[in-house]
Parts: C-alpha cells; sequence; structure tokens
C-alpha cells in the first residue's frame, strides 16, 4: 500500500496528514497507542518542514509518502528547504534546554517511532514503524 499526499505549507494543511494517518489506522488496525505515537512523529516531521524547511512559503509543498510493507508503516516527509545538521541536535532534555520552547521535535519523533532516517542534508525526513 502507497498513499502520497502533497501539501501547500500552511499549518492549517496539517488536518490533511492527521485525515490520511485516520484512513491508514482505519485499514490496517493500528492500535490505539502506536496510533498516536505515528499521528505526533508524522504532524512533527511536516510541522518542522512547513515551519523550518519552507519557512511557511505556501508556493512550497511538502510532500509525504506513507507506504506499509512487511508490517512496517513508513512515512517519508520532504520539505523544499536546503537542510539542516540533524547531526547536532540539542538535547532538550540537558538542563540549559529544559527552558527552550524549540527543539523537541526530532527527540520526539526519535522516541516515538521505531527508527527514524534522515536524507538529502535534512530535508527529507523518514519514519518507520513497526506494525503490532
Amino acid at each position: 500500500m502507497e498513499k502520497k499526499l502533497s501539501i501547500a505549507s500552511k499549518i492549517d494543511n496539517l488536518r490533511k496528514i492527521e485525515k490520511v494517518i485516520d484512513e491508514i489506522s482505519s485499514e490496517f488496525s493500528i492500535g490505539e497507542d502506536q496510533y498516536g505515537n505515528i499521528l505526533i512523529a508524522a504532524l512533527e516531521a511536516a510541522n518542522n518542514a512547513i515551519l523550518h524547511g519552507n519557512k511557511l512559503d505556501e508556493s512550497k509543498t511538502v510532500d509525504l509518502v506513507f507506504t506499509i510493507e512487511n508490517d512496517f508503516l513508513r512515512i517519508r516527509v520532504q520539505d523544499k528547504g536546503p537542510g539542516f545538521d540533524y547531526q547536532n541536535i540539542p538535547d532538550p532534555t540537558a538542563p540549559e534546554n529544559i527552558e527552550n520552547v524549540n527543539g523537541r521535535g526530532i527527540f520526539l519523533m526519535e522516541k516515538l517511532s521505531d527508527k527514524i532516517k534522515f536524507e538529502n542534508e535534512g530535508a527529507i525526513v523518514e519514519l518507520e514503524f513497526k506494525l503490532k
């Protein structure tokens, strides 16, 4: 199974991603706990793409591909930005970063997914979830 979605870089469009995840969860009987992990991680990835990658430029799209294969759900999120240094992200749990408003998205994606991979200098993030 593969579903593709392309959205303009507008925060309101996150609802479209939620709708696709709802459809996939229903179709593949994904449990509540896992649904929550998938939803939060995917929305964080898309939100980062909209805000940081495409800088809220509505003329730029965020492209998503949802794939289920061999009991794995993969969600690939690509923005049109230059990427970022994903290997040097401050630890949001470190005492000096606790008060920071930003910086928790990637931490959440890492904790909620079974695997996370960055490509194209960080302009592409792929989340992987083992379906139970």
